[in-house]
Parts: C-alpha cells; sequence; structure tokens
C-alpha cells in the first residue's frame, strides 16, 4: 500500500472511531503523516480509548475545555455532535458549558452557547415589548 493510500485508511479509520475529523487532520494526512499519527496517539490514549472515564463524559469535558479555550466553533461543534449521537441530551450539554461562566466568563460562556445553539437549533423568546438590538448594551 502506497504512502497516500496509508493516510487515506488513517483518514477513514479516524472517522469512523472520533465521528469526526477536521480540517487539520485532513491537511496532515496529506502532507506530514507521520506527526498526524503520532498527534493521533496522544488523542487515543487521552481521549478514544476506553480507560475510567466513559466516552460521554469525556465529550462534556472536551467541549467545556474546548469552549473555555475559544476553540474554532466547527471543532466545539464537532464534539457536540459527537455527544448528542453518543446519547448526551442538548440539555446536558449546555449544563456542561454553563460550567465556564464562573470561572471564564460570559465572553467565553457566549463562544461555546453559540457553537451548541447552531447545533441543536434552539431558539429563544423574542420580547414583547420595544428595545434596542443589544450591540451597544452590556453583556450578562
Amino acid at each position: 500500500m502506497s504512502d497516500r493510500n496509508d493516510a487515506q485508511a488513517y483518514v477513514d479509520d479516524m472517522a469512523r472511531t472520533r465521528g469526526y475529523v477536521l480540517d487539520y487532520h485532513k491537511v496532515m494526512a496529506k502532507q506530514d503523516f507521520p506527526v498526524l499519527q503520532a498527534a493521533n496517539d496522544l488523542v487515543g490514549a487521552a481521549y478514544l480509548h476506553q480507560r475510567l472515564l466513559d466516552r460521554r463524559t469525556k465529550e462534556l469535558i472536551f467541549i467545556v475545555s474546548l469552549t473555555v479555550m475559544r476553540a474554532a466553533k466547527g471543532h466545539i461543534q464537532s464534539h457536540i455532535r459527537v455527544a448528542l449521537d453518543l446519547g448526551v441530551t442538548p440539555q446536558e450539554i449546555l449544563e456542561a458549558i454553563e460550567i465556564s461562566l464562573p470561572e471564564a466568563g460570559v465572553v467565553v460562556f457566549q463562544h461555546g452557547f453559540e457553537a451548541w445553539k447552531e447545533v441543536v437549533g434552539a431558539d429563544g423568546i423574542e420580547p414583547t415589548v420595544s428595545v434596542h438590538d443589544g450591540a451597544g448594551a452590556a453583556s450578562a
């Protein structure tokens, strides 16, 4: 099997195992396959392989840590989708994201919240009184 076929098989296996493949995985598979394999080995040991924490718990931890780090919205959303596929409810995911509020603050929470809202299709309640658009209002 050629290096390209090995890399393709590896990316396909990542998709099956993780339930997602990030853009950098795809590019690294083609551009520097050995480093992708090394990085993925670390992810496997810490995240994918069954140890004491189950996969649902690990996904919630990942979602919160990515939220606090202000990771790309798509990265957070990929873990939200995996969590949903594993049977985690949208409300459980929101509760996990809310854990970021006391330590990291409202702005960080809003980053994860927006990712969650888009994936689960959550909507809100509109005020029935006249209000400004909120652009200049204090965040809270």
